[in-house]
């Protein structure tokens, strides 16, 4: 993606100009540059451009709670997606040469939060719900304009939430929540008893499915919902346990394209923390470290991608957000707090917003 000085120059003398002082010295200042939705301090939503020592470039409202952003080079566009089951996303330019133009989803459809754009930026995808059948679609958007809806694909489930590109440019990772859910029910939960979570690959050329894996059968309300790919391609997720509070199942694992899916074995005590729940993942630089955090319990893991194994346990209260810097993680909080981890040095920070459950980097 972005790294300042590509930032810099695609941003053009335009929006510098439109820069405060302190804002531009954020941009000198700071190398890499992070997006993540927030709450402000009037209880209002937007999402905010920061650097990565925590300087705020820039900030834009947003009519209701975002969640995920995906932002895309080649289209010089983001994206913020409505917090599930929302009916919002909102395109803005990271450089504020244009207004923001908000997308409303179409009439039997919500957005979940996560989406996507093609390698080349003239389309965009996003993760909806076809909330009347209780079955999960990508929806298309054509980025190179109005982005018009023109089409949707399946996601072979029900609840999908987060979806990545792989590593080909070619198939979609979508992870298959499991969990039916309609807008005149809010978030409540319409399924528990015959959730049906999986890991799919799909070709985005034509929608075929390209394989679909499941955890085995007594795990059926271990709902998976967020995902980062390693060195080896390998597709890391974090899991939400909807079953009996008394129970511990594994919440972390990986799936591949040929075929393995596989849950890892977290230490009982680290497990427990957990509390049944993981908000983030994401993967280091160089793919071999997985980061994980879970808000509920107020933990982040670190996680050796090769040995399967934590290699840090930290606590950050209500922490959620994770991205990869130069040398280790972001990692943010609801009460508005960024720290580093697992080899990244940096103070913990406080700011007057709060952090909502994503953190993007740029460059």
């Amino acid at each position: 993606m972005w790294q300042r000085r590509a930032f810099l120059k695609s941003a053009g003398a335009g929006f510098l100009a439109s820069l405060a002082p302190r804002q531009l010295l954020a941009l000198e200042t700071n190398e890499l540059v992070f997006a993540s939705s927030i709450q402000t301090s009037a209880g209002k939503y937007g999402a905010v451009l920061m650097g990565e020592r925590g300087d705020v470039i820039s900030m834009i409202d947003l009519p209701d709670r975002g969640h995920d952003i995906t932002i895309s080079r080649e289209a010089g566009r983001g994206v913020v997606f409505a917090r599930q089951p929302g009916t919002f996303a909102l395109v803005f330019d990271p450089f504020g040469n244009e207004a923001p133009q908000t997308l409303t989803s179409i009439e039997g459809r919500h957005f979940f939060g996560h989406g996507v754009f093609s390698p080349d930026g003239r389309l965009l995808y996003a993760t909806e719900s076809d909330f009347e059948a209780a079955q999960g679609v990508i929806g298309i958007y054509d980025a190179t304009g109005s982005y018009r809806r023109i089409g949707e694909l399946p996601t072979y489930g029900t609840g999908p939430h987060e979806m990545l590109l792989m590593p080909d440019g070619v198939t979609f990772v979508v992870a298959n929540g499991g969990i039916e859910t309609h807008p005149d029910y809010g978030r409540a939960e319409l399924n528990i008893d015959t959730m049906d979570p999986s890991v799919v690959f799909i070709d985005r050329r034509d929608g075929k499915l390209v394989g679909q894996l499941r955890l085995e059968t007594g795990l059926h309300q271990l709902s998976i919902r967020h995902m980062a790919v390693d060195s080896k391609y390998r597709v890391w997720f974090g899991c939400q346990y909807k079953g009996a509070p008394s129970d511990s199942p594994q919440l972390i694992g990986y799936a591949t394209m040929d075929g393995e899916i596989r849950l890892i074995e977290l230490p009982p005590d680290t497990l427990r923390d957990l509390r049944n729940y993981v908000g983030s993942v994401a993967a280091s630089t160089d793919g071999n470290t997985i980061a994980v955090s879970s808000p509920e319990g107020d933990l982040l893991i670190a996680i050796d991608a090769e040995q399967k194994r934590p290699v840090l346990v930290e606590t950050l209260r209500n922490g959620c957000g994770l991205a990869a810097d130069q040398s280790g993680f972001v990692a943010t909080s609801g009460r508005g707090e960024m720290i580093g981890l697992a080899g990244a040095t940096r103070p913990q920070q406080q700011f007057e917003f709060l952090f909502d459950n994503h953190m993007l980097r740029l460059g």
